[in-house]
């Protein structure tokens, strides 16, 4: 019976798994993992994204075991891995769902080559896209680097239905050895993740609960209340995504089904969650087209930019002490949940580069290794947008007001009061600017840097950069 060794990495779940339904057409499967964050170049997962991928190994394999499989848990360097794996259990075939990132492409191309001159069939998939990055052009044969052209053009595309599950996954006559999951260390040694196992289930199984939640009661409304840190109105599926516990085209497709009418109010709110996807798509296709990206900005004039790295407010800003209350309170949600809203994201963003006029680089850094969603593509997008020198980028004249923003998006000041419990006391009119108050909170710090004087020396900056563009 033929065997095939099914390599999981960022598609670790049972349902609309190509690589898995085409394993189990062959013969018996063997599920692999192998651990090797020294061959993803710059990018080693991070701490918070280490500790989610524990928890999602461990379902997995309940979830394998249940299919009447199991998952092989191995270390790395992965070729001498699968090379070893492939002697031990007589294997002929390698599958897997492809990555897009520098690294991964890098890094598979060698391996797939290896494989076949090896003799072994080795074939990889699209699992964890709707469109793959060079299936998307411009009339020119050029990538996209605007979102709204990209976006359409997409539209135009067909997106193919999930694959179901397998009832049963064959299983080889002998397992080859494995590691147990805890050898590889990914859980801290130390308590912080404690608010993260608090805040999530990781897992296909969490996923699927967390769409049909969102489905069901979130998304008519998420047009409205996508900006609102304080309530529940976003669908936090981004570290499912990451990791590959639900597809894009099982989201796709399973709010294009609960809400067919797009002119229905909520069929507008479900398809502006669509958008979210496709935007996430959007930066796969960047970060595959321009790679240097990660480190460089797109526009490349930017490098030329008078940053002012300062370690003290890094640090104030990485522990949530700037004394603006949205963005402290975004940067402890982080520290404690490994998560943080997308509008905050911006918000805490925004005052790095602009208000403390820190590289951008340094935030993307700090985000990889907090973020239990921490995504190469949407991290490296999200930062260079926000800096004004990616693509799409935010307008340079931009820049969030701190204090207006909280006002805005946090009205009745639930989310600053749940992360920021000094200002507990503080009257709502002047918990966004707390430093006005008659008593301003004594354990609270003022305000690192003037926002107002920071504005203006950041569009200065910016016009330094510009005029020098010519």
């Amino acid at each position: 019976m033929s065997k095939t060794i099914l390599w999981m990495r960022q598609d670790l779940r049972l349902r609309d798994n190509p690589a898995l339904a085409a394993a189990v057409e062959r013969g018996a499967v063997i599920p692999v993992y192998v651990w090797s964050p020294e061959e993803e170049g710059d990018w080693a997962p991070g701490g918070a994204s280490k500790y989610w991928l524990h928890q999602s190994l461990e379902a997995l394999d309940a979830d394998l075991r249940a299919k009447g499989s199991r998952l092989i848990v191995t270390r790395g360097p992965i070729r001498d891995a699968l090379r070893a794996l492939i002697e031990e259990s007589g294997s002929d075939a390698v599958y897997w769902n492809r990555r897009y990132e520098p690294a991964a492409v890098e890094r598979d191309a060698l391996v797939k080559t290896a494989l076949k001159e090896e003799g072994v069939e080795a074939r990889s998939f699209n699992g964890a896209l709707l469109w793959e990055p060079w299936t998307v052009e411009t009339q020119q044969g050029d990538p996209y680097k605007v979102f709204t052209p990209f976006w359409k053009r997409c539209q135009d595309e067909e997106v193919a239905r999930p694959l179901e599950a397998p009832e049963q996954i064959p299983a080889p006559e002998e397992w080859p050895s494995s590691l147990a999951l805890d050898e590889l260390e990914l859980e801290p040694k130390i308590d912080w993740a404690d608010g993260i196992d608090d805040a999530w289930t990781p897992g296909e199984a969490g996923a699927l609960d967390r769409l049909e939640k969102f489905t069901a009661e979130l998304a008519p409304e998420y047009g409205k209340m996508r900006n609102r840190p304080d309530v529940d109105g976003v669908s936090r599926m981004s570290p499912y995504l990451h990791f590959g516990e639900v597809s894009p085209r099982t989201i796709w497709h399973r709010l294009r089904d609960a809400y067919p009418d797009g002119s229905t109010s909520a069929g507008k709110n479900a398809m502006s969650y669509l958008r979210e996807i496709a935007w996430r798509e959007f930066a796969h296709h960047l970060l595959y087209h321009f790679p240097e990206t990660t480190h460089q900005p797109l526009r490349r004039e930017f490098e030329a930019f008078p940053w002012k790295p300062d370690e003290e407010s890094l640090r104030r800003w990485q522990k949530g002490m700037t004394g603006y209350p949205i963005v402290d309170a975004g940067m402890r949600e982080l520290w404690a949940t490994g998560w943080m809203h997308n509008r905050v994201r911006m918000i805490v963003a925004s005052f790095l580069v602009k208000d403390l006029m820190i590289p951008w680089q340094e935030g993307a850094r700090w985000f990889w290794d907090t973020l239990v969603d921490a995504d190469l593509a949407n991290n490296t997008l999200g930062w260079q947008w926000t800096a004004g020198c990616g693509a799409d980028a935010a307008p340079y004249f931009r820049v969030f007001n701190p204090i207006s923003q909280g006002a805005k998006f946090d009205p009745k000041g639930k989310y600053v009061r749940r992360w920021v419990p000094e200002l507990e006391s503080v009257e709502l009119a002047n918990l966004h600017a707390p430093w006005e108050a008659d008593s301003p909170p004594s354990d609270y710090p003022a305000p690192i840097v003037d926002h107002a004087e920071a504005r203006k020396a950041a569009l200065a900056a910016y016009e330094e950069v510009k005029a020098a563009k010519g």
